[in-house]
């Protein structure tokens, strides 16, 4: 094996990294029993901070950037070993270092486009509130109730746009005072940082907090349970705090208050799929299937639910990687619905989304279930 550098200096750069923590682990191979990578090929967190603990990580193979930080192992590992932070304290070091295997080559990219254009999709900054378009979705102004972020994969995506076109018809159903940042919004920064480039991700928060100091914002709505986690959870290193809510957070908040009436029904089958930035991170269990109750569906329960969510694949940053098909958590996912009977899949993320729809395009029968984001269940029935 070719180790990045002899034993005590790559000891002591994984410290410097944050992942002072793999000292703790004593192998007992929890990580490994939980870790969803087992379900489609073999892998072992274990090994890795085995070997990181002597000095002997190689950081020319993919095994580091495999973790979707998805955070099944840490509520398991009774040593407290922060796998999560270990793990991106060696990709801050790949980083450093400039070594990216080839299935993560993207990254290099990606990290282009959002130094260039704030989005890691290279779209233009100026083309960021095109979602909007007929909207009459208006510019957030100092005392505004609410700034609502849709993020990048809202602001861009074909598929994306229409949970933020969603969203912002049922905030002006229900009267909600609110504004948007357009080409002033930057990504969160929260995957870019889990892929290990810790200075574009200070850049890109910077970038946001003094834009939202500038406009007066008190009040952050998100679509995105990784810009949710990064405001509520990361921002505050830099000495600021926003009250930060969760899509699902506050359509439960409008309708508990009455400001938001259900008029019809969506009388479907419907299973609801567990994000694990909103779910496993920020315990957000129940407002969303509180919701989809009161729209009406029947809704049914996959085996690996709430706590035990299964991953999707896109957290860590493995949304802009390379997975080969046999290898995707999100086939797992969608199997999963389809046997207990649903006919909509729900979830509240936009990497969730876009890895389900691409198994439901490539699935055998793939008709028979329909990808559908909360926000545009209930803008179907209020």
């Amino acid at each position: 094996m070719e180790t990045l550098a002899p034993e005590k200096e790559i000891i002591d750069l994984i410290k410097a990294n944050g992942g002072d923590a793999f000292k703790n682990c004593y192998q007992c191979g929890l990580c490994d029993a939980v870790c969803p990578w087992n379900r489609v090929r073999t892998f072992s967190m274990r090994k890795i901070v085995r070997q990181a603990s002597f000095g002997l990580t190689d950081i020319e193979t993919e095994d580091i950037w495999r973790c979707t930080t998805c955070g099944r192992c840490p509520k398991r590992c009774p040593r407290g070993v922060g796998q999560i932070e270990s793990g991106v304290a060696l990709r801050r070091i790949a980083t450093e270092y400039g070594v990216f295997p080839s299935g993560v080559k993207s990254v290099r990219s990606i990290s282009a486009s959002l130094v260039a254009e704030g989005n890691p999709l290279n779209e233009a900054r100026s083309k960021r509130a095109n979602w909007a378009e007929g909207m009459d979705a208006p510019s957030f102004a100092e005392g505004m109730e609410i700034l609502y972020f849709p993020g990048c994969y809202l602001s861009y995506d074909p598929r994306l746009k229409r949970v933020a076109r969603a969203t912002a018809y049922i905030l002006k159903k229900a009267g909600v005072d609110f504004g948007i940042l357009g080409e002033r919004e930057s990504c969160c920064g929260e995957s870019i940082r889990k892929t290990g480039d810790e200075e574009l991700f200070k850049r890109l928060a910077k970038e946001n907090i003094k834009t939202f100091v500038d406009a007066g914002v008190k009040k952050i709505l998100v679509s995105s349970p990784h810009c949710y986690h990064t405001f509520k959870n990361e921002y505050p290193e830099f000495m600021v705090n926003f009250e930060v809510v969760h899509i699902s957070q506050f359509l439960l908040e409008l309708l508990a208050g009455g400001r938001l009436a259900i008029a019809g029904r969506y009388a479907k089958k419907v299973t609801y799929h567990d994000p694990c930035y909103l779910g496993r991170h920020n315990g957000i269990f129940e407002e969303p299937r509180e919701i989809l109750k009161r729209a009406g569906v029947e809704l049914l329960e996959m085996a690996d639910c709430r706590l035990d969510s299964l991953c999707c694949g896109g957290g860590g940053g493995r949304i802009w990687m390379e997975t080969p098909k046999e290898e995707r958590f999100s086939d797992l996912r969608l199997d999963q619905a389809v046997s207990v009977g649903a006919e909509t899949l729900a979830t509240s993320c936009p990497y969730c989304i876009t890895n389900f729809e691409d198994s439901r395009l490539n699935r055998e029968g793939g008709e028979q279930i329909e990808i559908r984001d909360i926000t545009e269940i209930i803008a179907e029935v209020v």
